[in-house]
């Protein structure tokens, strides 16, 4: 076996198990967050208070999902009084979502109860564990910033 080959494998041994553990902590912070919102709706919130306000079609391009999904999402957070819409002034058939006190206030609850989460399972861990996950998260966060998909 050439190793290049043996590379590549290790490579896709390696994303493999990156992503079953990315995916299981993803979903055991979800479960952390403690929220009424489906990760969908937890997501578009998010994303309305770090680059709000947003029209639903910017929402929509940012969650990567169609405008119909965004009405349907932007509706649910709306009823439950976590953002508000308002006409955009460059566009009045078009309106502005922005998130509420009762908005933020329950993102960053999530945010605290999933930090909390995370840094209760690292307090035991020895040292080098520590190095490697800080580590581990430069890595991943050059990956993401190196790519938009």
């Amino acid at each position: 076996m050439s190793s290049a080959h043996a590379s590549a494998t290790s490579t896709a041994d390696l994303a493999v198990r990156l992503r079953l553990a990315l995916t299981r902590t993803a979903r055991r912070l979800r479960q952390e967050a403690d929220s009424s919102l489906t990760p969908s709706t937890a997501a578009a919130l998010a994303s309305v208070e770090r680059r709000g306000p947003l029209t639903p079609s910017e929402l929509a391009a940012i969650e990567g999902i169609q405008r119909p999904t965004t009405t349907r999402v932007i509706a649910r957070l709306e009823e439950a009084g976590l953002v508000v819409r308002a006409s955009d002034p460059a566009d009045r058939r078009s309106s502005l979502v922005s998130v509420t006190d009762e908005g933020r206030a329950l993102l960053r609850k999530a945010r605290n109860r999933k930090t909390a989460y995370l840094a209760h399972r690292m307090r035991d861990l020895p040292a080098d564990d520590l190095a490697a996950l800080e580590r581990a998260a430069d890595v991943l966060e050059r990956m993401l910033e190196d790519g938009t998909r």
